[in-house]
């Protein structure tokens, strides 16, 4: 079955293949668009967007959430550990085609041809999520302009405050309107579930209203509906995955792919999950990391340290990945890509009952749901045991600030290889991990008063004001095709609802 699906959206991406490197605004190119009947361009959505978060964002957002750092015998990625990032260097490009020439074009063309209720909602849900992702990337894109077409050639681009708004309300409306049809669009991902589309949508509005929330927009109203999502408690079940991949040559993993097909190990361990996992004597160590082979321990690369270990470690050329743990690239050859993991559900669902309703016990029994359900993902045992331990029990904490950090710290170990989109976006909204006041050079001095897993201050650090990344620049594309793209933004500057 998996077989047949990558074949399929393989063949669905060729027909809008030329749509890749065109304005937001061009209709796709099919080949017939009343060939193409609407059911069969459905999964070319999903698959674009899982595509956007499984790719490009699990590579960057693996650096930024301080999963990944660059492999010191290799240079493909020197500019992401070091933030060393502009417009130049196109970042976001494939991400925004995939999302704007491939998945919200085919959704406006599935929309302008049919009227049953289930299929409008299904598109709606998509659709709030790849706003979600431009959001969250860039804060501002171009919404109620977009994909009008040579109407509106270079449509105007919206506030990301006003555009997380107007999708959830066109969310609301299309599920206002649902009525008895049976949804008839081929659906690989949810296999036409009704229930499980709105268990999706219920998540993605609790992921975006504590982002509204924590950004200080409106924070009574949508505290309100975040206490009613909660108290009504219809999520989906499982995992939400595009799980089409197989390990056979062609049929890999997107991410496995690329970065595999390089030929070189571009990828080790970053120091502050490495250490957090250590301290906490995680089992889930062993899921992507493996020991380095000079110490057969486990050791995390300092981010953006690669062009000055070697003069730390007083062996100059001679540093290389023997010293640091690397990133096993095989785990993910026929992965799914991961749009919502269970465990980052139960995790937001503890923060809520934690945070909103003064719910210890309901915040400890999702705070437990969320761990096991990762390690079962992960196919790993010994979840109970594990939370037996002081670090990481929910009990042991006595402040609500320290259970609060508990959930964060362990939401941020368990998105580790499933969706570093998120985890750097829940680090953006809640500044856990920390960044640490240490340098990297005073980490490795040996310095006690840095605390495992908080985020460090690459050695090299291409950001002028110092910190970590905030947002990814506008893609070259945008600024060449379309004059209503905003000044450049820097690295520093936050997305609108990054209030701290």
């Amino acid at each position: 079955m998996k077989k047949i699906y990558i074949i399929y959206t393989s063949l669905l991406a060729l027909f809008v293949s030329s749509c890749a490197d065109l304005d937001i605004n061009d209709d796709p190119n099919y080949p017939s668009s009343s060939a193409v009947t609407t059911d069969l361009v459905f999964p070319a959505v999903e698959n674009f967007i899982a595509d956007a978060i499984g790719d490009q964002m699990f590579n960057y957002g693996g650096f930024f959430a301080q999963y990944f750092d660059q492999m010191p015998s290799a240079n493909q990625y020197n500019d992401l550990a070091e933030l060393n990032i502009d417009e130049s260097s196109d970042l976001f490009r494939r991400c925004y085609s995939n999302l704007y020439a491939g998945a919200l074009a085919d959704i406006k063309d599935i929309l302008s041809r049919t009227e049953n209720t289930s299929d409008i909602y299904a598109c709606t849900v998509l659709r709030v999520q790849a706003f979600q992702l431009l959001v969250d990337n860039m804060s501002d894109a171009p919404y109620e302009e977009a994909l009008a077409g040579a109407s509106i050639p270079a449509p105007k681009w919206d506030d990301g405050e006003k555009i997380y708004k107007e999708v959830l309300a066109e969310l609301d409306k299309a599920e206002a309107a649902l009525g008895a049809e049976v949804m008839t669009l081929t659906d690989p991902m949810m296999n036409k579930s009704m229930a499980q589309w709105k268990g999706y949508a219920n998540a993605l509005r609790l992921r975006m209203y504590l982002r509204l929330i924590d950004g200080n927009i409106d924070t009574a109203s949508y505290t309100a509906k975040v206490k009613q999502l909660i108290s009504d408690n219809k999520f989906f079940t499982g995992d939400i995955t595009w799980d089409v991949y197989s390990p056979s040559e062609g049929q890999y993993n997107p991410w496995f792919g690329a970065y595999n097909s390089l030929g070189a190990k571009n990828h080790c361990a970053a120091y502050p999950i490495v250490s957090y996992y250590t301290f906490t004597d995680d089992p889930r160590i062993d899921y992507a990391i493996t020991k380095a082979t000079k110490t057969n321990d486990y050791i995390g690369q300092l981010p953006g340290c690669k062009t000055l270990l070697g003069d730390w470690m007083k062996i100059g050329s001679l540093y290389n990945g023997d010293y640091v743990s690397n990133i096993q690239y095989a785990v993910t050859k026929s992965a799914p890509i991961y749009l919502f993991t269970q465990a980052e559900l139960q995790f937001l669902i503890a923060e809520c009952e934690l945070r909103f309703n003064d719910n210890k016990e309901e915040a400890e029994k999702a705070y437990k749901a969320g761990v096991t359900s990762d390690f079962n993902s992960r196919g790993i045992s010994g979840a109970a045991e594990f939370l037996s331990n002081s670090l990481v029990s929910f009990a042991s904490k006595k402040t609500p600030t320290d259970k609060l950090n508990l959930i964060y710290m362990q939401k941020w170990a368990a998105l580790f290889m499933r969706d570093h989109m998120e985890a750097w976006s829940e680090m953006r909204r809640t500044d856990i991990p920390s960044l640490s006041s240490v340098t990297a050079k005073d980490i490795y001095n040996g310095s006690i008063e840095y605390q495992a897993g908080q985020m460090i201050e690459p050695g090299v650090n291409y950001i002028q004001a110092g910190g970590l990344a905030k947002r990814v620049p506008y893609p070259s594309s945008a600024r060449q095709l379309n004059k209503n793209t905003p000044a450049a933004k820097l690295l520093s500057d936050r997305v609108f609802w990054d209030a701290k």
